[in-house]
This record gives C-alpha cells, structure tokens and sequence, in this order.
C-alpha cells in the first residue's frame, strides 16, 4: 500500500517544530516492523531556508527538496525532505519570538489546509505554535489549532483528543496501539467560564462526533465511553454541585437510550483507575487539565492530539514549543512519531464525510 501523503507544518518558527521536522527526515519515518517500509510520505510546509539553516546549524545531514505548493512529493527517503514553501514574515532565531511571524505561522496551517481538502494530502500533522505571538501579530480571537481548524473547516463543533500508547499503571484500556485517549468536554477556556460552557447540547455534540470518528478511524465497531463529572465527587448527590444532576446524567441516559454506550458521570479522581478503565475506550473530561494531565502523566512525549469531527485528518504533539531547547539539538521527536503514525492510520482506515 502506498504510504499516506501528510502536511507537516513546522509550527512556531523559533520553536523546535523546525527542528523536529528536520529530525525526522534524517532519522526517516519507518513502521513499526525492523524490515517495515515508511508509514507516510512527510512534506514539511515552512520556510525553506529557515529549515536550512536549522539543519546547517544542527549538523544534520537533511536534503531539503522544495517543490510547489500542492504539488505531489516523490517516494520518501531517509534524509530528504520535501517542502511546500511558505515564507517567514521576518527573520526568525531559536527561542527569540517575533509576533511578526505570527501570521506566517496561520499561512503554513492554511496551506495544509487547503492540501487536505484538495486531495493533495491525506493529513496534517502540526508541530506546536505559540499562541501568544499569533495574537499579538494581530489575530485576537485566537485560541489555538482546534478552534482554528474548526473555523477553517466550517464545522459546528470539533473534539480534542489525546492519545497515548503509553498504558495508565500498567493496564491496557482498549486497544495496544492507544491503551489511553482522553477527549475534552470544552478546551481552552478559562476555569470559571466551563460549568456554563457544559450544556446537554454541547455534550450531545461532542459524544456523537467522538463515538463516530472512533468507529471511523479507530476500527471500534461499538467504542465503549466513560465520562466525567464536572465536580469533585461528581456533584456528591447534589452537595457539591448540581451539574451532574440537572445535565451531564439527563444527557448521558438519553444517549443511553439512543444506542451509544455512555456512562457515568463518574468522580474524575477514580476514573482513571485500572478497574475503570479496562472497558473503556476512550474517557470524555470535562475540562482541560481534568483529563490531560493524567494522560500526559501516563505519556507525555508519546502521545498526540487529535482533532476529531473534522473533514479532514489532523494530529499534533503533545507539547508546546519549547524555546529553551530550540536549535539545541536536543528535543525528543517520540510525540511527533506517534502523532505521524496515528495520522497515517487514521488516513489508510477512514474517509472523511
């Protein structure tokens, strides 16, 4: 089988998504198997002589072959990487942002984009942005990839979800190659302003999209969903909190009743226990930090961020853009490898609608 055509945008140019493009051409993207052959095609969407000069100032022995915008890469090989070209807005160096470059950063994700829904790419994969310098280069409203994504898709909703192959204590919780996913309620939103974000609707939305795009690209004939509780102890009967009570139950029964398999809420200190998740598929958080620090405690730097309910195939890493290792040579590229293989999977299983 061919491998998948991914757009790897190269993120937060003094980042260390250059650099870990640039790290995984020279190492080459191989499967699982020793004799296994590439698991994609990776072309990196960037500024070329950035990459260049990141390589030269690396030492990494990286090929880079620059081809228009769209147009098809050759087969992979070790130590080449193809670009689609996009050009920095200003001078960039490694751990000196400059909001200048903010709106670079958004053209790279445009280019992607517009690969994915053209056929030219079968998925993107994001190395990290700053969120701080693409607002202050002019775009205020902005939250981050998911909800620019959203945004550019023209989609009502997305979910966020994290994968790690990486078990929790041990346990397998579902399938090896993701014993944990953790998708969110909402995303990024400050801490007072969720419980009024939780809405029988919104929660509707976002379980339907994640139970679809599991079976979708996941192969689970019938994902298994355990969910959260907004407060400690999930509401403790109505003591501590009353949105248990009055939406997140309501909602879950009636999807009961519809044929998903939804339960809970349960006390999110519990949850993420062997003898909870040994039958779950995948965990709904209601919040942020609910679920992801668990799950990055269980793998950070092996797992990825997945945009489910897109019409097209997108994962990320599972971290920021780390200016203090940038242009050291030094940053891990395990996140990235899980993220490109999930993308080539969920590119070879599913089709997007």
């Amino acid at each position: 089988m061919t491998p998948p055509v991914l757009a790897l945008t190269t993120g937060e140019p003094a980042g260390i998504g250059p650099e870990l493009a640039l790290q995984l051409a020279a190492e080459g993207v191989a499967g699982e198997a020793p004799d296994a052959g590439p698991v994609a095609t990776i072309v990196a969407v960037g500024d070329p002589a950035l990459l260049a000069a990141r390589a030269a100032e690396l030492g990494l022995a990286v090929t880079l072959d620059v081809l228009a915008p769209g147009e098809a890469p050759p087969a992979p090989r070790p130590g080449v990487l193809p670009v689609w070209p996009v050009a920095l807005k200003a001078p960039s160096r490694a751990g000196e942002l400059d909001p200048a470059n903010g709106a670079y950063v958004l053209e790279t994700l445009d280019l992607a984009i517009a690969a994915c829904r053209r056929g030219q790419a079968q998925g993107m994969v994001t190395a990290p942005l700053h969120k701080g310098v693409i607002i202050e280069g002019g775009q205020a409203g902005f939250t981050g990839h998911t909800e620019y994504l959203r945004d550019a898709c023209g989609v009502e909703e997305v979910v966020m979800m994290l994968a790690t192959d990486q078990a929790l204590h041990g346990q397998l919780a579902g399938p090896a190659r993701c014993p944990l996913r953790v998708a969110l309620a909402t995303t990024h939103l400050p801490l007072r302003e969720v419980a009024d974000a939780i809405t029988a609707e919104g929660l509707d939305r976002v379980l339907r999209i994640l139970e679809a795009d599991l079976k979708r690209y996941f192969g689970l004939a019938a994902p298994r969903l355990k969910v959260c509780g907004l407060n400690p102890h999930a509401g403790e009967d109505g003591h501590l909190g009353r949105e248990e009570i009055e939406t997140i139950t309501p909602t879950l029964e009636r999807l009961a009743g519809q044929g998903l398999d939804v339960r809970g809420p349960y006390p999110a200190d519990t949850l993420f226990t062997p003898r909870h998740l040994d039958d779950a598929d995948a965990v709904l958080a209601m919040y942020h930090d609910q679920g992801l620090a668990v799950l990055k405690y269980a793998g950070f730097g092996r797992a990825a961020n997945i945009t489910l309910g897109l019409p097209l195939v997108r994962t990320s890493v599972d971290h920021g853009t780390a200016l203090d290792l940038a242009g050291r040579g030094i940053a891990d590229t395990g996140s990235l490898r899980v993220a490109v293989a999930l993308a080539a999977e969920m590119a070879v299983r599913g089709t997007p609608p």
